[in-house]
């Protein structure tokens, strides 16, 4: 097994263990516990260093984790958007990219189709209360 194969297995796997609730109940116990041993080790340096330095480290390794997960993920899915735009009958093809263009060139991609559903609204002789304003 490659070694990229390697790390997306692991990372899967972590991205679910670590996403289900009793592991935030455990990382909440966690933090109670080491609360709690404060007035052991009255407050020190040391005391503090060990929630610190664990904490630190498991941020750390989870962001490049999830960011890996989620970039997959999203992959994934433009790839499956990509597939029903391109075998819908009558689906604009040339939107098969979209996700390679520039902010502008989506803020007016995005400006045309506000056009057609407002003209779609009227058609349906139904007046939009909150028409979605173009982001500066």
């Amino acid at each position: 097994m490659s070694i990229n194969r390697a790390f997306i297995r692991i990372a899967e796997k972590i991205s679910e263990v670590s996403g289900r609730p009793s592991v935030s109940i455990l990382a909440a116990a966690s933090i109670v516990i080491w609360i709690s041993t404060g007035p052991m080790f009255n407050y020190s340096d040391t005391w503090q260093l060990v929630v610190n330095t664990g904490t630190s480290i498991i941020t750390f390794l989870m962001v490049f984790l999830i960011q890996n997960t989620q970039n997959r993920d999203g992959e994934a899915i433009q790839i499956k958007l990509d597939e029903l735009l391109r075998t819908s009958k009558g689906a604009q093809t040339s939107l098969l990219d979209s996700e390679d263009l520039s902010d502008d060139e989506l803020d007016s991609i995005k400006q045309h189709y506000i056009k057609l559903a407002e003209i779609a609204h009227m058609k349906l002789g139904k007046k939009k209360k909150d028409s979605p304003k173009k982001k500066k």
